[in-house]
C-alpha cells in the first residue's frame, strides 16, 4: 500500500503524503492514472529494501522491483507512448530482461524502442566499494552481442540508478530497465509490467499491432498461469540455486518439478498455456525453460529431469524458439557465461560446462494441435 504524495520540488524533490490506501494493481491499464505520485512513491518506499534476495533463512526471497512508472497512448500521461523516446536496457543472461526483448521484437517496436545489451559477466559498479553487477564494455568489439551505453554514457547499470535518483541506496541495480530519453530516468524495471506496455501502449506505432499476448478474454487464466509458473519455475529455480540449507532447497526443487510436471500434462492437450493462443504466460515459461537444461539443471541444482526428456515441453520450446524475431532473444554464450561466470558463492572457480549444446532450431511436433 502506497500513499498518494504531492511533490513540490521536482521529480526527485521531497514529498508530502497526502491520503493512504493506493492498491498497487496486477494490470498496466488499470493504475495509468496514478502515473508520477505512484512511481515516484515505490521507488521511495521500496528503496528500504536492500540487495536482490534474502538468504537469511536458507531460503532465498527476491527483493522487489523499485521503479513502477507506466508509460500510456494517452498523450497526457506523464510518460506517454512516443517513438524514439524510449530505451530498453537488457542482457541476454537475464530471463527477465529477455522476456521484455521477446516482447519488443514480436511486437514489432525494434524502430520504436532503441535497445543496448550489457556484458555478460558482472563486474565492480563503483569505486570505493565491493559491490559487482551489470556493466557496460569499452567499445563493441569487447564482448560480441554487448555495445557500450548509446544513451547516457554509463559505464554500469548502476549509473543509471543513480542518474535517475541520486538517492537510491538500494544495492538492487538489476535488469531490465526502461529509460526515458526525455526526461532522463528510469520509467519502469519491473518487468511483468513493461512486458504488458509493450503488448498493448505502443500499438499506434507497432508493425505488429494486432498481437495481443493479453487479450481480454484469457486475461483470469494468464494471471493464474502466470502465479504458479512464477513460484514453482521462474523463480522456483533461484530458490533452489541460492538455498543455503538443505530443507529450502528440497522444498524449492520439488516444487519446481511438480509444476514442471503440470506444463507437461496441459502441453500434452494443447499448443499453448493457454489453449492454441500464443500469450504472455508462453513467454514468461519460455524464458526458464530455454535455460533450463544449459544452466539450471547443473549451477541451481535441478538435475532430476532434463527439459529435453520431457516431449511436449522440448517440443514447446523448440516452437516458441522458432517464432519470427524469438531466436536472437537467446544468447546462450552470454547466459551461460554470466550464471557461471558472475556466481561466486556456487561456481566459484567459474567453470562454464560444455554442453549439452541443444538444437532448438531441429523440427518440432506442435503443429499436431
Amino acid at each position: 500500500m502506497f500513499a498518494k504524495t504531492v511533490n513540490t520540488k521536482g521529480l526527485f524533490g521531497p514529498l508530502r503524503p497526502t491520503w493512504h490506501s493506493v492498491k498497487p494493481a496486477k494490470c498496466c491499464s488499470a493504475v495509468i492514472m496514478t502515473r508520477c505520485y505512484n512511481y515516484r512513491m515505490n521507488t521511495r518506499n521500496m528503496a528500504q529494501s536492500s540487495s536482490n534476495g534474502s538468504i537469511d533463512s536458507g531460503a532465498f526471497v527476491r527483493i522487489p522491483s523499485s521503479f513502477r512508472g507506466l508509460i500510456s497512448r494517452d498523450p497526457s500521461s506523464y510518460f506517454p507512448a512516443e517513438p524514439g523516446r524510449y530505451h530498453l536496457y537488457i542482457s541476454y543472461a537475464c530471463p527477465w530482461a529477455s522476456r521484455c526483448y521477446a516482447f519488443l521484437n514480436l511486437k514489432g517496436l525494434e524502430e520504436v524502442i532503441s535497445f543496448s545489451v550489457a556484458k555478460s559477466k558482472f563486474g565492480k559498479t563503483k569505486e570505493g566499494d565491493d559491490h559487482i553487477g551489470w556493466v557496460f564494455p569499452a567499445s563493441d568489439t569487447e564482448e560480441s552481442g554487448a555495445q557500450p551505453d548509446p544513451v547516457n554514457g554509463a559505464k554500469t547499470i548502476r549509473e543509471l540508478y543513480e542518474l535517475a535518483n541520486p538517492d537510491y541506496n538500494v544495492g538492487k541495480y538489476s535488469v531490465p530497465v526502461l529509460w526515458d530519453k526525455k526526461l532522463k530516468t528510469i520509467v519502469n524495471n519491473e518487468s511483468s509490467e513493461i512486458i504488458r506496455m509493450f503488448n498493448s501502449e505502443f500499438n499506434d506505432f507497432a508493425t505488429n499491432p494486432d498481437l495481443d499476448l493479453y487479450p481480454p478474454h484469457l486475461r483470469a487464466e494468464i494471471d493464474e498461469i502466470n502465479e504458479w509458473v512464477y513460484d514453482g519455475i521462474n523463480n522456483g529455480v533461484y530458490r533452489c540455486g541460492f538455498a543455503k540449507k538443505q530443507g529450502p532447497y528440497d522444498e524449492a526443487v520439488k516444487k519446481v518439478f511438480e509444476a514442471l510436471d503440470r506444463c507437461e500434462d496441459i502441453l500434452g492437450k494443447q499448443r499453448y498455456l493457454c489453449g492454441g493462443t500464443l500469450t504472455e504466460a508462453d513467454i514468461r515459461l519460455f524464458v526458464t525453460l530455454i535455460r533450463f537444461d544449459e544452466v539450471y539443471a547443473v549451477h541451481f541444482k535441478c538435475n532430476k529431469k532434463m527439459v529435453h526428456e520431457y516431449p511436449n515441453l522440448f517440443n514447446y520450446v523448440k516452437d516458441i524458439f522458432q517464432l519470427p524475431g524469438m531466436s536472437s532473444t537467446v544468447n546462450m554464450a552470454h547466459i551461460k557465461g554470466h550464471y557461471y561466470g558472475s556466481q561466486p558463492s556456487i561456481n566459484p572457480l567459474g567453470i562454464i560446462p560444455m554442453g549439452p549444446n541443444i538444437n532448438y532450431s531441429s523440427p518440432h511436433d506442435r503443429a499436431r494441435f
